[in-house]
């Protein structure tokens, strides 16, 4: 959870291809009970995941704390297109191995998943590894990160 009494908050945006699996993974965060908002895709209709990319990184780094999730086709658009962000560091899972070293070596602040490559129940796990750990904050992995921020 996020502070003493304020619950973690999690920004969702998908494309057009993974607007279900978006839907099943906020409903999943919902129950957990994390503050989910949902930035879209609303719908199937065809539309551009580099805009979604850019709305959740940038609440993201609104609030301190924060993460995003962002889910496509294969997971590949959203992590491109949300690591052009500065101070975003999205890693791009397709087990929860990635998940726990993206957070715990690399801070990663937004999990990228592809919903044509990933099933909904190992998505949930992968969320779960993500969200659940922490940053090592060893010396050498803040020097890393501070060189990929700077």
């Amino acid at each position: 959870m996020f502070g003493k009494d304020k619950k973690q908050l999690v920004y969702i945006g998908s494309d057009h291809a993974a607007f279900e699996a978006k839907e099943d993974m906020r409903k999943y965060y919902e129950e957990k009970g994390y503050d989910v908002t949902d930035l879209g895709c609303f719908n199937t209709d065809s539309c551009d995941y580099p805009d979604y990319a850019r709305e959740v990184g940038e609440k993201v780094l609104e609030h301190e704390g924060a993460y995003g999730v962002l889910i496509c086709g294969t997971g590949i658009g959203m992590s491109m297109a949300s690591n052009r962000l500065q101070g975003i560091r999205a890693v791009l899972a397709t087990d929860e191995h990635y998940a726990e070293m993206g957070r715990n070596h690399n801070n990663a602040n937004v999990l990228c998943m592809g919903s044509r490559t990933t099933d909904i129940e190992l998505m949930k796990k992968i969320s779960d590894k993500f969200l659940a750990t922490e940053f090592a904050g060893e010396e050498r992995h803040i020097r890393r990160v501070d060189k990929m921020d700077g």
